[in-house]
């Protein structure tokens, strides 16, 4: 999720098929970020009014909508959701690719996993729960199952080690299902990980080998919610690159959950553009981004 990008975002969704940009008026623009904040946790400023009109406009125009204020009386009448659906696809750009931030993945595979494999052997749990929380296209998801069967190696057989990756995006989600990429989101990858785990396919795009996609659950999720369903706590969360888009308040609430679904020196990782700052008493500060559980 993230507003990467912008000024060819608004360029490439503005237009098209138009002679001028819709207007929005103060009231719409604020019922919009009004919504948007309150389901996604996106907080936009003042400053984003001209980014919102250009993401949506082509939205709200082939919905057969002429204002603002009718396409958010639609958001609002659709109980199916689908239409916010697509209003989070538009609103996040999900730009992301294997290996990125690099030295999260070498401080997974060499301390923190291997830290949890060990606590779980000797308390004869042999199931690993990593969660990747605003997965996108789901070259996260895949790097981490990649490490996971590096560390186990030939034990990996005895473990429940699959991944749990959420997004709030259909589209991206889809795309992670398929694991289907292009060559220039490989360009950050090891070459024995690529080609241990993936197949070319004759269109050039490069697929994840498919023992490894049944090891990812890819769920539509939104971290808004105000429950968390899940049963069991996780030793590691990767949450990168969504924060930065909340305010402070709903950063704070959101890393209380994390903390309250970590087990005892579990791990969180968030994207090295966000802080949980160094008066937080929630999480030990390892490396940048990279923080440990602490019991309070």
């Amino acid at each position: 999720m993230g507003w990467t990008q912008v000024s060819q975002a608004v360029a490439s969704n503005g237009t098209a098929g138009h002679n001028h940009m819709m207007v929005i008026s103060d009231d719409e623009f604020n019922a919009m970020r009004k919504l948007i904040y309150e389901r996604f946790g996106i907080n936009l400023t003042d400053q984003k009014r001209s980014l919102l009109v250009g993401r949506l406009q082509k939205l709200v125009r082939g919905n057969g909508f002429n204002s603002f204020q009718a396409y958010y009386q639609h958001l609002l009448n659709d109980s199916s959701e689908r239409a916010l659906s697509e209003l989070v696809d538009r609103v996040s750009t999900n730009h992301t690719y294997f290996n990125r931030e690099n030295d999260h993945f070498d401080y997974f595979r060499n301390t923190a996993l291997p830290a949890v494999v060990e606590r779980l052997k000797k308390e004869n749990r042999l199931d690993l729960r990593i969660w990747c929380a605003g997965c996108s296209s789901g070259e996260e998801a895949y790097m981490l199952l990649m490490l996971i069967r590096e560390v186990l190696g030939s034990d990996h057989r005895r473990w429940d080690a699959g991944i749990l990756a959420t997004d709030i995006s259909d589209r991206v989600l889809a795309v992670a299902r398929q694991g289907l990429y292009p060559e220039e989101k490989l360009s950050n990858m090891p070459a024995e990980l690529k080609r241990k785990y993936f197949r070319q396919q004759p269109d050039g795009r490069w697929q994840v080998d498919e023992s490894l996609r049944r090891e990812a659950t890819f769920r539509r999720f939104n971290l808004m919610n105000k429950t968390f369903p899940f049963k069991k706590p996780f030793q590691i969360i990767f949450c990168r690159n969504v924060m930065i888009y909340f305010d402070q308040p709903t950063r704070d609430t959101l890393v209380k959950k994390f903390h309250r679904l970590t087990e005892p020196d579990g791990y969180l990782f968030i994207g090295h553009s966000e802080t949980l700052g160094r008066s937080q008493t929630l999480y030990r500060y390892l490396l940048p981004a990279a923080y440990q559980k602490m019991e309070v």
